[in-house]
């Protein structure tokens, strides 16, 4: 078969052309990529082969260390569980995080074990609690209390739509889809769902009237939240994913968006642990400051600024206002537990809050993001009887400063 000349510069033309739009393509989804998941160790010089290795000595202590060094415990032949190092029990938030871990590190083997322990030992099965987990047990599978707590149940929610979406559907409990609407389904309409005795204080996760998420969906609880439970960036995906109840999950989102910037104090960028639904510190206990759960605020806010970008103010102002107010406590010696307003500075300098930082730093200024990125890379793996939450938060931050915590698509039906 023969061409003319014609014909052969006709087909070049028309092979450029498509390999023009697949390059552009391709880039587009690069750079759109880069722009979600940013490098902030490769900003800072550090090489993909030493970041690889960092990660990989992370997750082989807190999954396959000693006793003595691990977060990861097998409880029979098929179940795991996240251990509370220094409580000495499980909680559903260290369940919640390591099966997010699991899912984000491509350890099915992991994720299932821990997924069936959360669903076989703290799934309420019955009573007014069915269908919410119970916050925490001991390593012995007793239920200390059978009230949940909402974090767990978003970031379990959330693990199971992108388990689903990497991996694919099982049977029973490995329907990994059909258990998380479940769980979203229990999170805005429990009281529609079980039939609660009369008297019951128990509520839905989500303040029907606030559409936000509630402290503990139970009594006096229910009437306040939690800013660090608030968690936009996975509220929209429930509103592109869940099979029903979607522009409420994006009324939600909204809402936390909103929630940000009443709680964050306009001079410091500070949160407190808990708030009312217009942002005004709740006094119970010290949780009317900026301590251990606030921190993980400025992970929520930067993950819904890279992942979605609906709010300039989170770029645009709160993290200026945030990250300066760490600079000028001091790197390497700033504390972890303030007043809103900044006063009364007191406990020590956490990996934990470190961590934090550098993941609010993604959407900081270059200097910011460098100087933040630094002390985070410096950190020895935390260790020793508190290293739960110390840890956990540590490896959400290197998963996310490294670029590797992501969304998990739903796979493209065939045409």
């Amino acid at each position: 078969m023969s061409f003319s000349r014609g014909a052969f510069a006709l087909c070049f033309t028309a092979f450029a052309a498509l390999f023009a739009l697949a390059f552009i393509s391709c880039s587009g989804a690069a750079s759109a990529d880069a722009k979600r998941y940013p490098n902030g160790f490769a900003e800072i010089g550090i090489k993909q082969k030493d970041v690889d290795a960092k990660l990989k000595a992370t997750v082989d202590r807190f999954f396959r260390g000693a006793a003595n060094e691990r977060l990861y415990y097998e409880y029979g032949t098929d179940m795991a569980y996240i251990l509370d190092v220094g409580n000495k029990d499980i909680r559903s938030e260290g369940m919640s995080y390591g099966m997010m871990f699991a899912v984000q590190l491509d350890m099915k083997e992991e994720f299932d074990k821990l997924w069936k322990f959360a669903h076989e030992v703290m799934l309420n099965k019955s009573g007014e609690y069915e269908g919410y987990f119970a916050w925490h047990v001991t390593t012995d599978g007793k239920v200390i209390d059978a009230n949940p707590a909402s974090d767990g149940e978003q970031y379990f929610a959330a693990a199971l739509f992108f388990a689903s979406n990497r991996w694919g559907d099982g049977e029973g409990i490995l329907n990994y889809r059909a258990e998380a609407n479940k769980i979203l389904d229990h999170m805005l309409n429990h009281t529609e769902l079980i039939e609660l005795p009369e008297g019951s204080h128990v509520t839905a996760m989500i303040d029907p009237k606030a559409n936000q998420v509630v402290f503990v969906p139970e009594g006096l609880s229910a009437g306040f939240t939690d800013p660090s439970y608030h968690v936009p960036h996975f509220y929209e995906l429930f509103a592109l994913w869940a099979d029903k109840d979607k522009d409420r999950w994006a009324l939600v989102a909204a809402e936390s968006r909103k929630l940000f910037k009443k709680a964050c104090h306009p001079e410091t960028g500070l949160a407190a642990d808990y708030t009312g639904f217009d942002g005004t510190p709740v006094n119970q206990g010290n949780h009317n400051r900026f301590e251990y759960d606030a921190w993980r605020v400025g992970m929520n806010i930067a993950l819904d600024s890279l992942w979605w970008g609906k709010d300039p103010w989170q770029r645009d102002q709160w993290a200026k206002t945030y990250l300066g107010f760490f600079r000028k406590q001091g790197f390497g010696v700033y504390k972890g537990l303030y007043n809103v307003d900044g006063s009364r500075a007191t406990g020590y300098h956490s990996a934990g809050l470190i961590a934090m930082n550098a993941v609010a730093s993604l959407i900081g200024d270059t200097q910011d993001r460098k100087d933040y990125i630094r002390e985070l890379w410096s950190l020895p793996v935390p260790s020793g009887t508190w290293r739960y939450y110390d840890g956990c938060l540590y490896l959400f931050g290197l998963l996310e400063v490294s670029g590797n915590f992501r969304i998990y698509e739903p796979a493209k039906a065939d045409k």
